[in-house]
């Protein structure tokens, strides 16, 4: 069967999304906002993605007969997190195109072939070692000399899956945290602080980025994101470049988030890339001419750009478990935009919505 035609979709088009969380409900929303249809594949029937969307499909991410009729129900495809199996994703490209593209993803699913791929471009990473057994993080722990932090090479997100580290500690244990390996030994950065920037890339090539964010996180999970970042105009520079490298060097089509160190001195250190929307850039929906939701479905439907730039300041905070009981105390705010996820159980960390709020400029775009 052909590949679909996938320039400039009209609308009443369906947009397919592997992942049925609140990024692909925030997805859905945006799509809709376009006169698109979605079509939600997801393992579980629970995801807030679903009540948003047009139809939805409920299957293993395995499953290849209704991977199949998903690509033959959709004219394009894309993901809403990084956990979906890249050869899966393959066998829907032999029907639709896929964005990005399945080869981003298998890089940003490796904590190692990321670095690695950063590392290539001349983009500075923290230092880093693939450990692949005991004896090798023993090693490689000697060498580094000091603390460092020890991660699963995948599967780790939001502070899961890796420990701080030193010579002398329980590596038995800390190996047993991070699910038994394999796994990446990175530097402990000595950094000021960390920001993101959202760059967004089209079919033909046309790469913006939003203004950087400064993060700010609680046990691991991100907390509060706040536009402008604190820093100065030089690293803002250097660290667009550096987003902008890496989205042309992938040839990506859609969005990608880059989080970035930044130390004293000003020069920053690439943390992680995801190939999707991601959490820090929430406060574009308010705070710009066109969301990252939104430009994701124009970047993968074809459609030129929208605007990233920023018509206000911005704070963004996660409502984290049981902080969504203050939903109606966010809704009598008019400063305050309140999105809720449609969880249905609050448990401890589990992000259950955000709340944004603007302020006046602070500096010249």
């Amino acid at each position: 069967m052909p590949v679909k035609n996938h320039i400039a979709l009209p609308p009443g088009s369906v947009v397919g999304i592997f992942g049925g969380g609140q990024l692909g409900r925030m997805m859905a929303v945006a799509a809709a906002q376009m006169g698109y249809h979605t079509h939600i594949y997801a393992d579980e029937a629970a995801g807030p993605a679903i009540e948003v969307s047009h139809c939805h499909t409920i299957a293993s991410y395995s499953d290849e007969e209704c991977l199949k009729n998903f690509a033959q129900e959709v004219d394009v495809a894309t993901y809403e997190f990084e956990n979906i199996p890249v050869n899966s994703l393959r066998e829907v490209q032999k029907l639709v195109p896929v964005y990005p593209k399945p080869e981003i993803l298998e890089i940003a699913q490796d904590r190692v072939a990321e670095k690695d791929f950063c590392n290539e471009l001349g983009i500075p990473t923290a230092p880093y070692w693939r450990v692949t057994d005991l004896e090798t993080l023993e090693l490689s722990l000697n060498e580094l000399g000091l603390p460092g932090l020890l991660k699963s090479t995948r599967f780790g997100y939001d502070g899961k899956n890796q420990i701080k580290v030193k010579i002398g500690d329980n590596l038995n244990d800390a190996w047993n945290r991070i699910g038994g390996g394999p796994g990446v030994l990175e530097g402990w950065m000595d950094y000021e602080r960390e920001i993101s920037i959202i760059v967004v890339r089209t079919q033909n090539g046309d790469v913006q980025c939003y203004d950087p964010v400064e993060n700010e996180h609680k046990n691991y999970v991100l907390h509060r994101s706040i536009v402008p970042a604190r820093i100065s105009s030089d690293t803002e520079e250097e660290a667009v470049i550096a987003a902008k490298n890496l989205a042309v060097s992938l040839d990506l089509v859609g969005v990608l988030a880059v989080e970035m160190f930044v130390m004293k001195d000003g020069a920053i250190a690439i943390n992680e890339m995801a190939p999707r929307p991601h959490n820090s850039g929430h406060w574009t929906i308010e705070a710009c001419g066109s969301s990252q939701f939104e430009q994701l479905i124009r970047c993968i439907c074809g459609v030129p750009l929208g605007t990233c730039a920023r018509n206000a300041d911005a704070e963004m905070q996660n409502l984290l478990g049981d902080e969504v009981n203050d939903w109606l105390l966010y809704l009598g705010d008019p400063a305050q935009k309140l999105h809720l996820y449609g969880k249905g159980e609050i448990r401890a960390g589990r992000k259950m919505g955000h709340v944004t709020s603007l302020k006046p400029l602070s500096k010249e775009l």
